[in-house]
């Protein structure tokens, strides 16, 4: 257990942070998830920014490597432009 006032503040602001890292990373792979099974070429065109935006919030906050989200970007877009 941490001793100093300072180690107690940083675990319980660690914990927060990783609650709010998870909710996020969870809903970005759900919306992903989404975006994935439609089969509507509208649809999808009007969700894929908002995924998108969601990818590159992630990975500035270093929730997920650059080039994961480039990767991931990369796929929907292809997939995207092949409906």
């Amino acid at each position: 257990m941490a001793n100093h006032k300072s180690a107690l503040k940083r675990i319980r602001s660690n914990e927060s942070k990783r609650l709010t890292n998870r909710y996020q990373h969870k809903t970005t792979r759900n919306a992903i998830k989404r975006l994935r099974e439609m089969e509507n070429a509208k649809d999808a065109q009007a969700l894929f920014p908002t995924v998108v935006g969601m990818i590159d919030k992630l990975a500035k906050n270093n929730v997920i490597h650059a080039n994961k989200a480039a990767n991931l970007k990369s796929g929907l877009t292809k997939f995207v432009a092949s409906l």
